[in-house]
């Protein structure tokens, strides 16, 4: 049994259906939901040990929820070759997802994307019953995606730098408070997070404390 607040980090194998393996690292809780993180994709030449990737991994596993984080292909030690397409991305996305689910048996995850993934993350939440979604330096997504919508399924954080100026806070703050999500500037802060770096896993493991309802599951 794991206890809340351990920090084991496990190596994991993603099989892809056309064969290739992706390299992945988890770590195991009791509380659900688990939380799925997308790295930047390859265009933006990081992966999973991404130091916001790193950091969220950290903060939501030191709550007691599984968190899985991975490499898309040709990333690290994940076979095939760097894709620049980003259906790739999806399909790997969607078997890492296939996996986090697996490992709480069938629970809904919770996805928290790092810059251009969260296309990917708004693909997969079209494909697949999500716990929460939480976007992170978004690149792709924007404030229009979420203004004309009625509702969302899952409750939704946006999380940005306070010196990233690509981001139009006051549109996002509006869309976050329409849906009642939450919106995190976090000050002094470039797209790095050389700055104040815990405030994003703050942020983030609060969203998916609130997806999972204070609910508990066995492993």
């Amino acid at each position: 049994m794991v206890m809340k607040g351990q920090y084991l980090e496990r190596p994991t194998l993603i099989p892809l259906a056309n064969g290739l393996v992706l390299e992945g690292v988890s770590h195991r809780g009791e509380l659900r939901p688990g939380l799925l993180v997308l790295p930047p994709p390859p265009i933006e030449g990081s992966g999973m040990d991404h130091v916001v990737g790193a950091e969220l991994a950290y903060a939501v596993s030191h709550q007691g929820h599984p968190t899985l984080r991975f490499n898309y292909r040709g990333v690290g030690g994940s076979q095939g070759q760097p894709s620049r397409t980003p259906l790739e991305w999806v399909e790997d996305a969607r078997a890492a997802l296939q996996l986090a689910m697996d490992n709480t048996a069938g629970h809904r995850a919770v996805i928290a994307s790092i810059g251009a993934s969260d296309a990917v993350a708004l693909r997969l939440a079209e494909q697949v019953p999500l716990a929460g979604l939480i976007l992170i330096n978004p690149s792709m997504a924007q404030p229009s995606d979420f203004e004309g919508r009625g509702s969302l399924a899952w409750p939704l954080a946006v999380i940005v730098a306070e010196l990233d100026e690509t981001q139009d806070r006051g549109r996002w703050a509006a869309v976050l408070e329409r849906h009642e999500g939450t919106f995190t500037v976090v000050p002094g802060a470039t797209r790095t997070y050389q700055r104040n770096l815990p405030l994003v896993g703050k942020a983030a493991a609060s969203l998916v404390r609130r997806a999972g309802g204070g609910l508990v599951e066995a492993p």
